[in-house]
């Protein structure tokens, strides 16, 4: 018995956690206690010294002084604020408003404030449920499919898992290894890519299946001008001057940054931060004054002033914590950092900032962050004695016989994600299989920021399948269950069951899978936006020590020094 615990702790190791996850423990008490349980036992029967204990307080310190993990709660503070100024409602019923006259044009203006959502609050509950309480009843009201309806809402929600600043993203990146800053660049072009795809199933559905996503009537419409005009000509003008501003505003600045890294005197990465601030804001400001002057003068209908006061404030934020991120002048803490200011600053100017709200906030901040460090430090001490055991060994023996090379482990492995996603939350799954995984694929060649963007759409299904899928709960829980009536129209309306809910999600997952499928085949989706490594020849490397003419250096190193 002794002999057969020796040569299979490993593979034991990793089925007691797995038994432990399944039973509903607590996921970072069973990763830290099965951690430290096969570690006494390893110890006992010789397999790991007993110095080899001493490393791993540094191991748990060495989490506690991570400087990048702080950019978890400063995104997760930025969302919460954010969702609880009531800018999800006010994003949702304006743009509502501009898509409502064409067919599918409510669930566009989901997708679209789903994706809005995602780059600013970055918490699926908190999308989720916000779209599900203002725009599911009104796609009841006017006749929108019930499946079509739910699976919208829980898909767009989902979006906050893939689209930066993503927390799963910001997991992502530390467990590999990588750069956060390079997971959110390579993450970009695939969640941009599968917003395009959620639009074209709507528009196509538009086209051929039209009476599962009627357009809003006319009466419906709460921005109408006095001559019975829509008002979207002049928001059109008014979109066209901003973007050609953005445009020119984004080429000068480049310009900018380019002098303030080539000149002479070093400028600190915080001095370059509060330019980006200082520009972005001015930027606004312009904007928003100039609309301000244009309503005063008659010129702007009254959708474009709603859109222009609405959709500008949290399209700057995201503009200033993305951008500094992408161009290297700040950090994701830096980045996480302005964007939690810049939504205190929001809430603050839209008067819906109080003191309640804002403990609400940092209570739900601090329960999330202190939820991820302890499973991240006990998924630390699970694989630091499951490495001890030569746990990684067993791994790449696992994988040696698949066929197909890295095709055939990209496969085997996003299928067995995926299936673990009906069970487990994301974060178990990132925590748990990624430091197990990673040494595999980096041995095989893999590029780990593209292994990674591929887990995290592989991961953001966990929220669309059921039994278990979260985005799915969170709908359930403010959808109507039973019939009622409808304060505008006076009518009945069945409510939504639990199986339209699964139904809706069917659709959206398949996209998800196919979406992961071609960044599979297709690499340069996620690695051609980073920047290229410079290759380091070490044979041609040298090292000089500088002499002093006059004696100094030299002479101390003469004398032994």
């Amino acid at each position: 018995m002794i002999e057969f615990v020796t040569a299979n702790i490993a593979p034991i190791m990793f089925g007691v956690v797995v038994l432990f996850l399944l039973s509903g423990f607590p996921v970072a008490f069973s990763l830290a206690s099965c951690g430290l349980f096969f570690g006494f036992i390893g110890l006992e029967l010789g397999i790991i010294p007993a110095t080899l204990f001493q490393a791993l307080p540094l191991r748990v310190f060495g989490i506690m002084q991570n400087d990048t993990l702080l950019a978890i709660p400063f995104f997760t503070l930025m969302g919460l604020i954010l969702e609880r100024s009531g800018m999800a409602e006010d994003l949702l019923e304006t743009v509502g408003q501009v898509f409502g006259p064409i067919r599918g044009g409510l669930a566009l203006a989901v997708i679209f404030v789903g994706a809005l959502l995602a780059a600013t609050t970055g918490v699926v509950a908190a999308s989720v449920i916000s779209m599900g309480l203002i725009s599911l009843p009104i796609m009841l009201r006017y006749g929108y499919s019930r499946p079509i309806a739910t699976g919208v809402i829980t898909a767009s929600g989902t979006l906050a898992q893939a689209i930066p600043p993503s927390l799963v993203l910001i997991v992502m990146a530390d467990q590999l290894g990588r750069s956060v800053g390079d997971m959110y660049k390579g993450a970009m072009i695939p969640a941009l890519a599968l917003v395009a795809l959620y639009a074209l199933l709507i528009i196509g559905l538009a086209i051929f299946r039209p009476k599962m996503v009627p357009a809003l009537p006319p009466e419906a419409l709460s921005y109408r001008e006095p001559n019975g005009n829509s008002g979207l000509r002049s928001l059109g003008v008014l979109a066209l001057l901003v973007t050609t501003a953005s445009i020119v505003l984004g080429q000068n600045y480049g310009a900018v940054l380019e002098y303030l890294k080539g000149s002479e005197t070093p400028t600190p990465a915080l001095d370059e931060t509060v330019v980006v601030a200082l520009t972005f804001g001015t930027f606004l400001a312009l904007i928003l004054a100039i609309a301000n002057h244009l309503l005063r003068l008659g010129l702007l209908s009254r959708i474009a002033e709603r859109v222009t006061f609405v959709l500008i404030p949290p399209l700057a934020l995201i503009f200033l914590v993305l951008g500094t991120i992408f161009l290297g002048v700040a950090t994701p803490t830096e980045g996480g950092a302005m964007g939690a200011t810049g939504a205190l600053i929001m809430a603050l100017m839209r008067r819906r900032l109080d003191f309640k709200t804002l403990i609400q906030g940092l209570e739900s901040t601090a329960r999330l962050s202190i939820f991820v460090m302890f499973i991240l430090i006990g998924s630390t001490v699970f694989s630091f004695i499951f490495t001890a055991v030569d746990g990684q060994i067993w791994v790449e023996h696992l994988f040696d016989k698949l066929p197909g090379g890295q095709l055939g482990f990209l496969l085997f492995v996003n299928v067995v994600i995926f299936f673990l996603g009906f069970f487990l939350d994301f974060f178990e799954i990132a925590f748990i299989l990624l430091p197990l995984l990673a040494p595999v694929a980096e041995k095989l060649g893999i590029d780990l920021i593209w292994f990674g963007v591929i887990i995290a759409l592989n991961l953001q299904t966990s929220f669309l399948t059921p039994p278990f899928g979260f985005a799915l709960f969170y709908l359930r829980s403010v959808a109507p269950g039973a019939s009622y009536l409808d304060r505008i129209t006076n009518k009945r309306i069945e409510g939504i069951k639990t199986t339209d809910i699964y139904r809706g999600s069917v659709a959206f997952v398949l996209i998800q899978i196919v979406m992961v499928a071609l960044v599979i085949a297709f690499p340069q989706l996620v690695t051609g936006g980073l920047d290229e490594k410079a290759e380091i020849d070490l044979d041609t490397i040298r090292i000089e020590i500088p002499t002093d003419a006059g004696g100094g250096w030299g002479e101390e190193k003469k004398d032994g020094w």
